[in-house]
Parts: C-alpha cells; structure tokens; sequence
C-alpha cells in the first residue's frame, strides 16, 4: 500500500501532471479504496507549493494561464457531472499560475473527467469490484489512447496477465515514470506509432532498400 500510495502521487502529480505519461485514471479495488484514498489526501495536504526552482518544493505552478484556465473549468465539470471532489479543484491564491493538487473519487465510465486527459495535477479515481481483473482491463482499455499504464500488486501471475492485456506501449509494474534509454519506449492506437529509445529508435535512422533481381 505504502509503494502504491508513493506511486500514485507521483504518476499524477510530478511535473504538475504536465507529464506525457502521467496517469489519467487510477482503478483501485474496492477493499482497499477508502484506505488508499485517505493516504492519498493526508500525503496530498503535506505536499509544499512554492518556487519550482527551490528544491523543497513539491508543487509549481502550471506552464501558462490558459491551461490554468482549463484545469478549473475540467474540475468544475467534474462536479457537475457528479463525481467526488475531495481536495483541490481551485487556483491556488498567490500570484502565478498554481493549481492545487486535485483528487477527484466516484469517477464513472462515461464522465468527461474519465475520459479526457486534464495534463495536469488531477488524480481521478475509480473504483473496481475485488478480483474484477478482465473487467477492470476493459474499462481501462476503453480510451483512444494507449502511451503508459501501471498495474500495482504482489501476484506476478496477476501482473503478467495484465502487462499482456493492457493495451498500452509502456506497462509499469509495482513503479512509475521509471524509464531507461535502452527500452523502447512509444504508443499504441492514437497515442501514435513507432518508438524512441531502444534498438527499435534505430530503425528511424536506416534507410531500408529492397533489391529485386530476377535470373
């Protein structure tokens, strides 16, 4: 729990969810949902908003006013739709463009916070139904993207399955945002095609020729 709880934050909150492989929606089985989400919040609260260039900060502000602008209009769609606000959703009162790290829970399928990305500081929790593996990979296949996924738990039986079936270029086990120039790293569907790094990023490089001879 403890790793998951580290993990989550950071898979949404680092860079101030200005990450292209930031996690647009967490799935949480139901025994451990309000557990998780209480840690969540009370880590969340501990968080430090301030100069990005201090390094004590935790928290900067957003890259410029217009997307500032669209995370309070994204959140207050949240609300209106009727998912959980449970922290955050407002412009932080200081000058620049801060927003406050956001938690949103009761986050359903067809809401307009589950399905755009807010690239931004916006967790948006679901929850699923213990053991509930197929149907929770369905929900989370259900998305025209496909960059980066994670799937956090003890069973390494359990975490191949769903490395195989997530329909994702990058599939994070038990940690995120964890990448090495040696791993190929790229989309699938409109998350776009081909790759970086690795021995795939190679091929961008060569020029294939086909020679026909006939004899």
């Amino acid at each position: 729990m403890d790793k998951a709880v580290r993990m989550g934050m950071s898979s949404v909150f680092f860079n101030k969810g200005e990450n292209c492989i930031a996690a647009g929606r967490l799935f949480v089985e139901d025994s451990i949902h309000d557990e998780y989400v209480r840690r969540v919040v009370e880590e969340v609260k501990k968080m430090k908003i301030g100069d990005p260039l201090d390094r004590s900060t935790d928290h900067g502000p957003q890259n410029h006013k217009a997307h500032l602008d669209k995370l309070v209009e994204y959140c207050q769609t949240g609300v209106k739709e009727g998912a959980t606000l449970v922290c955050g959703g407002k412009q932080v009162p200081r000058p620049g463009f801060f927003f406050e790290p956001t938690i949103f829970t009761n986050v359903e399928d067809h809401m307009f916070i589950a399905i755009e990305e807010s690239f931004g500081p916006v967790m948006i929790i679901s929850r699923f139904k213990d053991g509930d593996v197929d149907g929770v990979l369905k929900r989370a296949n259900n998305t025209e993207y496909g960059l980066a996924s994670g799937v956090f738990t003890r069973d390494i039986n359990k975490a191949m399955y769903v490395s195989e079936k997530l329909q994702a270029g990058t599939v994070f086990v038990n940690t995120y945002n964890k990448t090495d120039v040696a791993a190929p790293f790229g989309g699938f569907k409109q998350s776009g095609f081909g790759k970086d790094l690795g021995e795939e990023a190679l091929n961008e490089y060569l020029r294939t020729k086909a020679v026909t001879i006939e004899y």
